[in-house]
């Protein structure tokens, strides 16, 4: 079975990568998709987050990296895949996705989402914590790959 992991991955964390590890041993092939949302504000671009993507998966020979923008649904369609995996954290995200893969279904019907929750150890990582911490020059070894620390703190260096 193919599946979709997506999201902006900005930046990827140890909570995104523990998803994508525990994928890569259920499916047969996971295709992680870095959306670039042109409305978001991003601190890295929509290539260099698939670069650190690609870069911390590079061992996944089952876990492919994609790069798009637009509507998941129609990405979905277009490259045969049935199932969207969703990491959640809290109850406040369960019902955030909730709505979303309910209006992916609607939008494609073949579409199904499996919800994934986090470890323990990563229930409390988001990207958006990650990089205040960062910009606070705290410690981000706990919370992102080495390459993902250094690619925050060189980015943190140019502002």
């Amino acid at each position: 079975m193919r599946v979709m992991y997506s999201g902006s991955f900005d930046p990827i964390t140890k909570g995104h990568l523990d998803i994508i590890y525990r994928c890569s041993k259920k499916f047969d092939e996971v295709v992680v998709v870095v959306f670039d949302n042109k409305s978001k504000k991003h601190m890295f671009s929509a290539k260099e987050r698939k670069d650190l993507v690609e870069k911390v998966t590079y061992n996944l020979d089952n876990v492919f990296v994609d790069l798009a923008e637009g509507m998941l649904v129609e990405y979905a369609r277009n490259n045969n895949i049935d199932v969207i995996i969703r990491g959640l954290r809290a109850v406040s995200d369960y019902e955030y996705e909730l709505k979303v893969a309910s209006m992916n279904n609607l939008l494609h019907s073949d579409l199904e989402t499996l919800f994934m929750l986090s470890s323990p150890n990563y229930s409390f990582i988001s990207s958006s914590i990650v990089k205040e911490i960062a910009r606070l020059n705290g410690q981000l070894n706990q919370l992102v790959p080495k390459v993902v620390e250094e690619a925050l703190i060189n980015k943190n260096r140019e502002v």
